[in-house]
């Protein structure tokens, strides 16, 4: 684990999506953190010691999701499918499809594996696999705030972690996509999925991974940034933690949505460019895809 020093700093962006806006300080306390994802061989060895079932890979409740298709309330997982030639971009089942038998330990499905894949980060965890892993290890996952400064890694208002280029020489600096999204994958950075932990250069607070690869689970419900968020030097918040899920739901949704962090292998300028420390992303906590991980922190208070 790395120590990312506690102090104020300011948080999200005016410059890219809605979601980010406004800049706001907060004050944090000090803490370690993961320097790498979780691995897949980690969480191995968590679901070996204590039998966890994951979300993916327990039949759903009919009650819950009540226009369902009967059919596809199995176990199963989100996986990405790439489209063979440009298709509308307001509509996600043009590239994702919910897979039976997806889960941690198969995550393309039936007949696939995690073998030869240990260093890679575990993918199709829903937020209750994550909070259980890290009470297992002894660990909390950390809040919005708290990943956003350790995402930064002391350079605060620069809109990656490495700095302020997109692609520093012309190289990229995470795994993320290059190409038009959802077809075109150039592989420019070597991968086409997601890559071995610690694979890119880290940040200047030692952490791995911070954009890319594998969105973050936070403990953070979601919830609108407002102009009120931006507080004048006697009200910015310390160690702030948004315990409410009143407004994170979704229009006619009815699961409630946590904050993810750090974007994936699938962000593309051209459509998700989000593998940005101030870009937020809302994930309903059942859900669980090929795109998603986290890592853990310690706090000392």
């Amino acid at each position: 684990m790395s120590w990312v020093p506690g102090g104020t700093f300011e948080l999200g962006s005016n410059d890219f999506y809605p979601e980010e806006r406004p800049v706001h300080r907060v004050t944090l306390d000090g803490f370690w953190i993961d320097e790498y994802l979780v691995s897949a061989a980690e969480f191995r060895r968590f679901v070996r010691e204590t039998a966890h079932v994951t979300v993916a890979e327990r039949a759903l409740d009919p009650e819950r999701y009540p226009d369902a298709d009967l059919s596809l309330l199995v176990p199963g997982s989100l996986v990405f499918r790439k489209a063979v030639g440009r298709v509308g971009l307001d509509d996600v089942r043009n590239w994702w499809e919910y897979l039976p038998g997806a889960s941690w330990k198969r995550p393309g499905g039936k007949g696939t594996t995690i073998n030869g894949r240990d260093r890679h980060p575990v993918t199709h965890v829903a937020y209750e696999d994550a909070e259980a892993y890290a009470v297992w290890a002894g660990k909390e996952l950390p809040t919005e705030a708290e990943w956003e400064v350790a995402a930064r890694g002391g350079l605060d208002g620069a809109p990656f972690t490495w700095g302020d280029e997109h692609e520093p020489g012309g190289r990229p600096c995470a795994n993320v996509w290059q190409g038009e999204f959802p077809w075109q994958n150039l592989k420019t950075d070597g991968y086409e999925g997601t890559s071995p932990v610690g694979s890119f250069p880290p940040n200047g607070h030692g952490l791995f991974d911070m954009a890319g690869n594998v969105w973050e689970w936070t403990t953070d419900w979601f919830h609108p940034l407002r102009p009120e968020d931006a507080p004048g030097p006697c009200c910015i918040p310390v160690n702030p933690r948004v315990t409410s899920s009143e407004e994170s739901y979704g229009p006619g949704e009815t699961i409630p949505r946590k904050v993810l962090k750090g974007g994936s292998h699938l962000c593309a300028p051209n459509y998700c460019f989000r593998y940005r420390p101030a870009a937020r992303q809302a994930e309903a906590i059942d859900t669980s895809t090929c795109h998603i991980g986290f890592r853990c922190i310690v706090r000392l208070g």
